[in-house]
């Protein structure tokens, strides 16, 4: 669906913003998804944006109502894992395990199959099936040795579950193999094998340290001074997100 220019240019704006935040402030990332949607919630686009903002603030229905609406605009199964994860995180993952043999999986490419393969096995730990969960996450990409976009949480999503299953060496080695893999730091995989040998860390420098590393420069108290009178300038055109909600959205979301 097109949309008339200065609109696009203006929907164009909040989902850069959303991009921009999504990680470091997911709440404010939320807010400008909610404005692009008033904006074009037809736009396939839109509805995605605005499910993984929902996704990442843990508004697990509202995202799967964004989601499945980007689904069926589009008719891609690209967002089938983490529409799948939603179920996860509404408490259901008996559904979550009914999608993740669904017809849907076999469409995925390689990363969407590996992704959706994390879901399932975290659906067999929310029911406590850790050996099975164990299982579901072995398989030829586990085993091998290239280095892919997702080897670094496959490897560790396995460490994680041999460590419940209390199997500590070999949770131990392949915390390893996560870490030789995760160049991006996409996992704490390091702090979990410190954690497994024993290792604390401590901040070297104590509270009295820090205080008197505190050195007040040369003519400090005399800039402060001089400082109370100059006067601050603030922009005025600084504007809160306000929040707008969708009827549609809210509606689907409830469903």
């Amino acid at each position: 669906m097109s949309l008339p220019k200065t609109l696009a240019d203006d929907v164009a704006r909040n989902l850069v913003m959303v991009a921009r935040l999504i990680d470091e402030d997911p709440e404010q990332a939320y807010g400008y998804s909610r404005i692009a949607l008033r904006l074009a919630s037809r736009v396939a686009a839109v509805r995605e944006a605005a499910g993984f903002a929902a996704y990442a603030t843990q508004k697990y229905a509202e995202a799967l109502a964004e989601f499945r609406a980007s689904r069926r605009m589009t008719g891609s199964v690209d967002l089938w894992p983490v529409m799948a994860d939603c179920e996860r995180g509404l408490g259901r993952p008996e559904r979550a395990m009914d999608m993740a043999g669904g017809p849907e999986v076999q469409k995925l490419d390689k990363a969407g199959q590996v992704e959706m393969r994390l879901v399932a096995a975290g659906a067999r730990r929310d029911m406590g099936q850790i050996d099975a969960a164990i299982v579901t996450l072995q398989g030829p990409e586990l085993a091998s040795s290239s280095v892919h976009s997702w080897t670094p949480r496959l490897r560790y999503a396995y460490a994680d579950a041999l460590l419940e299953a209390g199997r500590e060496d070999e949770a131990r080695e392949w915390f390893g193999k996560a870490l030789e893999a995760d160049k991006d730091g996409a996992t704490d995989a390091s702090d979990r094998l410190a954690e497994l040998d024993g290792v604390e860390f401590v901040d070297a420098m104590g509270e009295d340290d820090e205080q008197s590393a505190v050195v007040e420069a040369p003519g400090a108290a005399e800039q402060d001074d001089e400082d109370d009178g100059v006067e601050e300038y603030y922009d005025a055109d600084d504007e809160e997100i306000e929040e707008v909600e969708d009827d549609d959205s809210e509606d689907s979301a409830k469903a």
